[in-house]
């Protein structure tokens, strides 16, 4: 299914011009070689995109970007290949860099035997072709002696970036004309390449995908740009031992994949992997996704809506749609008909989702997704909605959960892969969340010193206990007709905690909070008397005891007088968000009381 997958959307890219032709690599290039007519190294300059990104923490960090070139199709074969206008200095030099030397000698002499099969195989290639450039190139070629050029002084300023570097050549003066650019260099590659194919000895047979009698593909081209995976590529289908042969085909004969579709679908992976639109981590899986259109806003939409942190929902277009939608959502108006509304999406377009993580040389797939859009959108929608606890719309990003099941103080804590993927199974498939979702939010909110509870441990043990127990008990606000046992409690012990704060003016370094939650949380008979008579001597020390005695006897007499003995895991989550609600609710107030002042002021009364 993937690889016929990717093959379908490969048409799609290549009728909207958006990957590679046929015969032809994506190179990043760092550095310009400015040679003169003599082909003498005049200059190296760097021809990277200068950036700033905000890390996590909110620091602005500096990177630069390579800049993404066409050249001719790079080699994947092991050993010593040169390409036609090379890129990889160990070719184009023939020099090491080790402890900030060159040398133009090592143990096997792969740097000797680089360049010189570089030298020999472009010289054949240039032969009959003029240009200044190509000229230029060509005394280059002639004249470069690796042994002489240890000392080389553009090489040297390029330091430790040497070595993993591509790069590119032009004449001084003429930075936007580069070799590769060459037409007579285009036209004769594109010549080459296909008597290669013409001449070339294939094993002939069904293809497994295509089901068309045609070349079989003996090695796959390598996949670039999974996180920890080779720098050089791994491939996705690859047949190394001799026990993985079967009737006496060899490597990836037994794949029985064509030429063709190998390129197609290696082609299309890298493609994904090369756009960040398309790709996403979750801890150690590489996500990549797309839709069968030529339209990214389907694209635009689950990255929004899984991967990126939005505090506020605020922009035009998606960020609009999707707001529109959680609140659908909420309304329980979202439905197929208000889907198929929709003018921005088409929503019966195929949407896929892959899951990839290296394993040595190879790619694992750990996981294919696919569904309607529609419904890929409705699902993603009731989760952003499941996960709201107030009235101001957020979007949650799974990073975003990630980083509230760890201690904010741990350095080292990790939350378990397979929880993660989990739970983004649940939300594309619309299923229970993992317990162990709900089962680590509550005990960070028990163990945590710090930030105990926000909105998004709130928000994730909503969305487990109304989800998993198929109702919708907690509300996105305050509800106090919940009668629940353990949210009652969390709400009395959130109003016990503010008046403690109030009869103290705040100035306490520890609260009720503090020293009791835990406990309360999980055993309420055995905290909550000793509380109500702490209460007492508080309620003589407030502007307004009337309001807190009346809020604390509205919600004993809720209990029924008791107290629970025991809570379990979902009535904890209940205490909690109770907990968290009860309290929000008394800054919401406030924030009104404020607002209103600030309005009569502004009125003139």
């Amino acid at each position: 299914m993937l690889i016929h997958a990717l093959c379908d959307y490969y048409d799609i890219l290549e009728k909207s011009e958006k990957i590679l032709p046929e015969g032809y690599s994506n190179v990043k290039i760092h550095y310009l070689v400015n040679l003169n007519k003599n082909g003498e190294i005049v200059d190296i300059t760097n021809c990277q995109e200068r950036t700033e990104k905000k890390t996590e923490k909110g620091k602005i960090k500096e990177s630069w970007t390579p800049r993404n070139t066409i050249m001719p199709q790079r080699t994947e074969k092991p050993g010593i290949d040169a390409n036609i206008v090379e890129h990889r200095p160990l070719y184009l030099f023939g020099l090491n860099l080790e402890n900030g030397e060159l040398s133009s000698k090592d143990r096997t002499n792969k740097a000797e035997k680089s360049h010189e099969a570089f030298v020999k195989e472009n010289l054949e290639f240039l032969e009959g072709l003029e240009s200044p450039l190509i000229d230029a190139f060509r005394q280059f070629l002639l004249s470069w002696q690796p042994e002489k050029e240890t000392e080389n002084r553009f090489l040297l300023g390029l330091g430790k970036e040497y070595p993993k570097s591509g790069f590119a050549f032009c004449l001084l003066g003429f930075p936007e004309f580069m070799l590769h650019d060459e037409f007579q260099i285009k036209e004769k590659w594109q010549q080459k390449y296909q008597k290669m194919g013409e001449h070339a000895d294939r094993y002939i047979s069904q293809c497994a995908v295509s089901g068309e009698q045609v070349p079989i593909a003996r090695i796959h081209n390598k996949i670039k740009g999974v996180y920890g995976g080779l720098a050089t590529g791994s491939v996705l289908i690859g047949f190394n031992n001799a026990s993985e042969n079967s009737y006496g085909k060899e490597q990836s004969y037994n794949s029985n994949i064509s030429e063709a579709v190998m390129k197609k679908y290696t082609e299309t992976l890298n493609y994904l992997l090369g756009n960040e639109k398309h790709k996403a981590l979750l801890d150690d899986i590489t996500i990549v996704f797309w839709a069968m259109d030529t339209n990214e806003n389907c694209e635009n939409f689950v990255m929004d809506m899984l991967f990126t942190q939005s505090e506020k929902l605020d922009a035009e277009n998606t960020e609009k749609m999707i707001k529109s939608l959680m609140k659908d959502s909420q309304n329980g108006k979202i439905t197929e008909a208000r889907l198929e509304s929709l003018d921005m999406i088409e929503p019966n377009v195929m949407f896929y989702m892959v899951g990839l993580k290296p394993n040595s040389s190879r790619l694992a797939v750990k996981f294919i997704y696919q569904q309607r859009f529609a419904q890929v959108l409705f699902n993603i929608a009731r989760f952003q909605t499941d996960m709201q606890i107030s009235e101001k719309l957020s979007s949650i990003s799974i990073r975003r959960i990630k980083e509230e099941l760890i201690s904010p103080k741990s350095k080292t804590e990790t939350v378990n892969p397979a929880l993660i993927a989990r739970l983004l199974e649940s939300i594309l498939y619309g299923e229970n969340y993992p317990l162990a979702l709900l089962e680590t939010a509550v005990r960070r909110v028990k163990t945590d010193r710090e930030n105990k509870i926000n909105k998004i441990r709130a928000g994730i043990i909503k969305a487990c206990i109304n989800r998993n127990y198929k109702k919708e008990e907690l509300r996105v606000a305050l509800d106090k007709q919940n009668n629940s046992q353990a949210y009652l409690c969390g709400r009395l012990f959130a109003v016990l905690e503010k008046l403690q704060q109030e009869a103290s003016n705040n100035s306490l370094n520890r609260t009720i909070k503090d020293s009791y939650f835990a406990s309360a949380s999980s055993k309420p008979v055995t905290v909550f008397p000793k509380l109500i008579k702490l209460a007492q001597n508080h309620l003589n020390k407030v502007k307004f005891p009337v309001f807190y005695n009346k809020l604390i006897g509205e919600i004993i007499d809720s209990l029924v007088g008791e107290f629970p003995d025991n809570l379990d895991l979902a009535d904890q989550g209940r205490f909690i968000v109770g907990y968290y609600q009860q309290y929000q609710n008394f800054f919401e107030k406030k924030e009104q009381q404020e607002e209103a002042v600030v309005e009569e002021k502004e009125n003139g009364n």
